[in-house]
């Protein structure tokens, strides 16, 4: 066979195997219902719209611990003020005592009595340790408190410029560490209870004073905070 010849029918043959592609497609798109194309790219479409598996959010535990409380316990948090904006909270079983959402804190030392025997709270009240003589209205409430009582003490501001030795001595004996120590403007929280012994390992106290070099805000320290687990009276 010339080489002419053989080109001619190479030519020819890949013209025929074209139209031959070219008509088996046109019969395949008339026999498939226009439908069904239409349905199969939807079903890829929203496969690929499906949204991806997250890991569920991490429940929130009461007072916004990290962790749960262990059963037959109370939850507490006691968070100080600070700056002029950032106000003092006392949570306890993740009811909100004292705080700025309940409109019941405010400068001075703010305090929550709690019923240890019900869980439920017997007063709130701020006493301004600035403006006025509260320190001994303070000490008063301090002592009316029943027996078998917790008590929560955290500071807004300032809870040091007219605070006297009877209110001192009263927190003192009640076993605070730092009250002797507080100053203008110290963040400072404290637990205690009366008529009974708090667990040895939970954390009464904590402290922080205003240093001008330190301050988180102008003026004033950044806040401290205490939280546990108290045990519940045994049934």
């Amino acid at each position: 066979m010339r080489p002419g010849t053989a080109g001619t029918l190479k030519m020819a043959f890949f013209f025929f195997a074209s139209i031959c592609a070219w008509y088996s497609g046109y019969l395949l798109a008339e026999l498939i219902p226009e439908v069904s194309l239409t349905s199969a790219v939807s079903s890829i479409q929203r496969i690929s719209e499906k949204p991806l598996l997250k890991a569920p959010a991490p429940k929130r535990q009461k007072c916004d611990h990290w962790t749960p409380c262990p059963l037959n316990t109370y939850a507490y948090r006691l968070l100080s003020g600070g700056g002029k904006d950032k106000y003092a909270k006392i949570c306890f079983e993740d009811e909100l005592l004292m705080g700025e959402k309940t409109r019941n804190v405010g400068r001075g030392i703010n305090i929550a009595i709690v019923n240890y025997m019900t869980g439920k709270a017997i007063a709130t009240q701020y006493f301004d340790m600035f403006g006025g003589d509260n320190s001994g209205p303070m000490t008063n409430f301090i002592q009316s408190a029943p027996p078998k009582s917790l008590l929560f003490m955290v500071t807004q501001d300032d809870g040091a410029s007219r605070l006297k030795e009877d209110a001192k001595k009263v927190i003192e004996a009640l076993g605070s560490k730092q009250i002797r120590n507080i100053r203008f403007r110290s963040s400072w929280v404290f637990i205690t209870a009366k008529g009974f012994e708090l667990p040895a390992d939970i954390q009464r106290e904590n402290i922080n004073h205003s240093d001008s070099a330190r301050n988180r805000y102008s003026g004033w320290p950044a806040e401290v905070q205490i939280e546990g687990c108290i045990p519940k009276q045994p049934s």
